[in-house]
């Protein structure tokens, strides 16, 4: 078959995953106890009362996992760091055995011949430092900065590429307002205050960086997509979609690169009641460091309908009858390429890392023991080809990274869904790549497809 999309040059191909998501031994190794093992051990919480206890094994299995990675040609391998392995309490007293099982990956890795993409937080919160308020007391800038400044004294000859945070949204929005990720709180004021402290610890953990002698690049994950109006001719709807906007999207890409919060956005909230974060003076200023590249997680827009019944909110996502991957996102392409457009636009960036992107889908082996993934492949390529969309109009793209390597533990979804190009039976950790390993392995191969 002809080959249609051919990637620049230099551009990189990896595949991502997080700690608490496929580490397991969550009591092991010296690691101190994360909200998430707090959250998960509360019944009721996750759909299918599974844990990340031991999720993909990882934590025991990264030799097999570094070996198929390898295999398939990997060239970036997205990890996170989990903080209570590192320092179990939070601050403090530094854990040995963290930093030693981290190094081994990483160095197995670079090894093997892979770029090393390192996130410091990807919500595995040490419980100590919730108990004293986790993301809504403003010490935590403080107690995020001295453990980044332990990870790049202590692992950084290691890194290729620092990722501060990951989605930040997620950690605030449904951690501490839609309750459906650890800590579970109802607090949409609170939200707000922990969406400051993040922006603030990322931008000091970027600025720490700056006062080493590494040179590996350092950014922010940001999950952002497009917010359509339902009724594009609907002026109500049009309003609740920029509001939608506003929300999911720039209230965390201002700040990281403007310095600023969307003052129309927090007019807006005050009109509804919304007591707005405590801000003080050097605040946004910290917030804004240059960085190094953009990375984005995006999966599916939404599609707003004016509706003002879910406060403080202006409208609410409607489904608009297209395919839905397994775990009910829909299946919009041209998402992908309008959201680069829009960053691009926006933001300036000098560089965007596609840092996940990829679909839930339900797999099962067959019997001549494949994993035919087929519908997974259809998303890959379609959205594969907005991104050189993109790079053709102009958009720095220079890295794409599936979510995710293996299947593994989905936050509230538990082990009930499956992104992973990589099979696991969670019975027996036997990994089998799937269908969709095998085609990333071939475009990976030939820079495109």
């Amino acid at each position: 078959m002809e080959q249609k999309f051919v990637f620049p040059k230099g551009f990189e191909w990896g595949t991502a995953s997080a700690s608490y998501q496929i580490e397991g031994g969550w009591n092991e190794g010296g690691k101190g106890e994360c909200i998430w093992d707090r959250f998960t051990h509360t019944p009721g919480h996750i759909d299918d009362n599974t844990t990340g206890d031991v999720a993909c094994d990882f934590y025991h299995r990264y030799e097999e996992d570094i070996a198929i990675l390898k295999k398939l040609g990997i060239q970036v391998y997205r990890l996170s760091i989990s903080w209570p392995r590192v320092i179990p309490n939070g601050v403090g007293e530094v854990n040995p055995e963290g930093i030693a099982f981290y190094r081994t990956v990483l160095k197995l890795m670079r090894d093997n011949g892979m770029k090393t993409a390192v996130t410091m937080y990807h919500w595995d919160l040490p419980q100590k430092l919730q108990d004293r308020g986790g993301w809504a007391n403003r010490e935590i800038v403080g107690w995020f900065t001295e453990y980044a400044k332990v990870l790049y004294k202590e692992l950084g000859d290691l890194v290729d590429y620092w990722i501060t945070l990951n989605e930040p949204f997620c950690t605030s929005m449904l951690g501490y307002w839609i309750g459906e990720h650890a800590p579970g709180y109802h607090d949409y004021g609170m939200a707000l205050q922990a969406v400051h402290h993040l922006m603030m610890s990322h931008g000091a953990a970027v600025k720490a960086y700056r006062e080493t002698d590494l040179k590996a690049e350092i950014g922010i994950t940001l999950n952002m997509q497009m917010f359509y109006p339902y009724r594009p001719d609907n002026a109500d709807d049009v309003f609740a979609a920029k509001m939608a906007t506003m929300q999911g999207n720039c209230i965390f890409g201002d700040p990281v690169m403007k310095g600023t919060y969307p003052q129309e956005f927090f007019d807006y909230l005050e009109s509804r009641g919304v007591v707005l974060p405590e801000i003080h003076e050097g605040d946004m200023e910290l917030c804004c460091q240059p960085l190094d590249f953009f990375g984005l997680n995006t999966y599916y827009p939404d599609y707003i309908k004016a509706d003002d019944s879910v406060w403080p909110l202006a409208g609410v996502p409607v489904k608009t009858g297209k395919p839905l991957t397994d775990c009910g996102w829909e299946v919009h392409p041209q998402g992908m390429y309008d959201i680069l457009k829009w960053i691009n636009d926006r933001y300036a960036p000098k560089k965007i890392i596609i840092t996940e992107n990829g679909t839930a889908s339900r797999d099962w082996v067959n019997v001549d023991g494949k994993v035919e993934d087929v519908n997974r492949i259809d998303y890959l390529r379609r959205y594969l080809a907005e991104v050189h969309h993109a790079i053709q109009d102009g958009v720095p793209v220079m890295g794409y990274y599936i979510w995710c390597f293996c299947d593994n533990f989905e936050w509230a979804r538990g082990l009930s869904i499956r992104f992973g190009i990589v099979y696991v039976d969670y019975k027996t950790q036997q990994r089998i790549p799937k269908e969709s390993a095998y085609w990333y392995a071939k475009t990976i191969e030939n820079n495109g497809f």
